[in-house]
């Protein structure tokens, strides 16, 4: 009688850890079937992208971060590779000293300014310019479409470039001119900010405190033409 009984608890006793087993494997795979996948953001650019003059949380690619996590695309933060008055050349080096690896959900392209400011020739920038595009492509995992050419601001509206207006709005409007058909060339995605970037002329709030970079409120609408194009790519 003794060993009956013994036996029944027994099995008793195994039901119960194999039901708690099978529970808690099921809450495991529930919970990992649930996890959202996290998004990797790669920036590549110059003052533009690093944000010069304005605090970090105001950076273009922190504040698309922030605006794809409150819109449930969950992503992490940005890696940014950028640093003030870079060139193309400068950005191609600065990319492989920063020695990032991996592939990229998406990626944002900004460069060109400085090759204008500094008197580069155009030959030479569509040149390095094609080869950051592909760099930026292959961060992509190959995939274009997840790519973002941003075009170059117009700085020739600022205090700094208030003197040359004319010249350097054709200058930048020649560079994008070339930007944009590589970018078509190789099928990426083009975000035109030239004409937001314009219109700080009008309003001193969308230029940062040192007349030149833009604000935090220019970056906002900068955004705010971005994550459209970035929400389709994403979702496809």
């Amino acid at each position: 009688m003794t060993i009956l009984l013994i036996s029944i608890l027994l099995w008793f006793s195994c039901e119960k850890m194999d039901t708690t087993d099978n529970y808690n494997q099921v809450k495991m795979e529930s919970e990992i079937k649930e996890k959202p996948k996290r998004l990797k953001y790669l920036a590549l650019g110059d003052s533009y992208t690093i944000g010069e003059s304005v605090a970090e949380e105001m950076r273009f690619p922190v504040q698309l971060v922030k605006k794809l996590n409150d819109n449930n695309f969950h992503t992490d933060s940005a890696i940014i590779v950028a640093r003030t008055g870079w060139t193309t050349d400068e950005l191609s080096f600065g990319i492989k000293q920063a020695n990032i690896s991996g592939t990229y959900d998406l990626v944002t392209l900004l460069i060109g300014v400085n090759n204008q400011y500094r008197g580069r020739d155009t030959l030479e920038y569509r040149k390095q310019f094609r080869e950051l595009l592909q760099t930026a492509i292959q961060f992509a995992g190959n995939n274009e479409q997840r790519v973002i050419v941003i075009s170059i601001p117009d700085y020739g509206v600022t205090p700094f470039g208030k003197t040359n207006e004319e010249k350097i709005a054709k200058e930048i409007d020649i560079f994008n001119r070339i930007n944009r058909e590589e970018t078509e060339i190789r099928k990426a995605n083009y975000v035109n900010i030239t004409g937001i970037s314009r219109t700080a002329k009008f309003e001193s709030s969308l230029i940062a405190s040192d007349g030149l970079h833009p604000s935090g409120a220019m970056y906002t609408l900068w955004v705010e033409s971005i994550f459209p194009v970035v929400k389709i790519i994403l979702n496809n």
